[in-house]
């Protein structure tokens, strides 16, 4: 069985600075991911972080990923530039992109939704109602008509996102907002999943449904390995 190589990248800050967040994830969010991913029979994980040499993301390490999960909130600015190209051109060549929760700020996000991304945002123990709202989908499969979190940051619209190819969730807050809370865009020969809930203070990667919809999306974003399509100058074929 081919398997699917995942690799799980996370700022890991919060969880060396806050008390609060290393209550919750004593190992880093970049653990807790890995974990329940590695007891999938069809994944290969490894972690990266951002101090890691090259931000744990050499061109061998992406050459060797089939979907990349990202987690970032309070150290985007601290991404290389060249890093952050690096890995957009891998997408465009066909790895997978799995960004969660504040990393729809993420750069590389950014540069390939191509909009600003700016939204609402609120943390204050929100109640939050996550709607399936396209049940057939494989990302939401085994999941149901929604799922319940008792705690979880706001996000709320307007989100500046691009036209998706596929909404697949919409959050309702106990504040009365929505949000747009995971689709699918594609870009080049990559298949990109934003999944938004994941707040560093909250259990979230703990529920059963959440880890549910991670692994779903890895699924999806892996790679078809088909015949690469052809680039530049051609001759006529007639």
């Amino acid at each position: 069985m081919n398997k699917i190589r995942v690799t799980v990248w996370n700022e890991y800050r919060h969880e060396r600075s806050n008390e609060e967040v290393k209550q919750v994830y004593p190992h880093g969010i970049h653990h807790c991911l890995a974990e329940f991913l590695g007891k999938e029979q069809d994944f290969e994980v490894r972690t990266a972080t951002l101090d890691d040499d090259e931000h744990g993301l050499s061109q061998q390490v992406l050459d060797d990923t089939d979907v990349l999960l990202w987690w970032g909130h309070k150290a985007h600015d601290e991404v290389s530039d060249e890093i952050v190209d690096r890995v957009h051109a891998r997408i465009l060549n066909g790895m997978g992109f799995v960004p969660l929760h504040s990393a729809h700020y993420a750069k590389i996000t950014r540069k390939l939704m191509g909009t600003s991304s700016f939204l609402k945002w609120r943390v204050g123990d929100d109640h939050e109602r996550l709607w399936v709202v396209r049940p057939n989908h494989p990302i939401t499969a085994g999941i149901g008509e929604y799922i319940e979190l008792e705690r979880e940051e706001m996000y709320g619209e307007f989100f500046d996102v691009p036209e998706m190819a596929e909404l697949l969730f919409i959050s309702w807050f106990k504040g009365g907002e929505v949000c747009r809370s995971g689709f699918t865009f594609r870009r080049g020969l990559g298949n990109v999943f934003y999944f938004r809930p994941g707040h560093e203070t909250f259990p979230t990667y703990y529920n059963e449904q959440v880890q549910r919809v991670i692994v779903n999306g890895i699924r999806w974003a892996a790679p078809v390995h088909a015949v690469p399509p052809i680039q530049g100058k051609v001759e006529p074929l007639e």
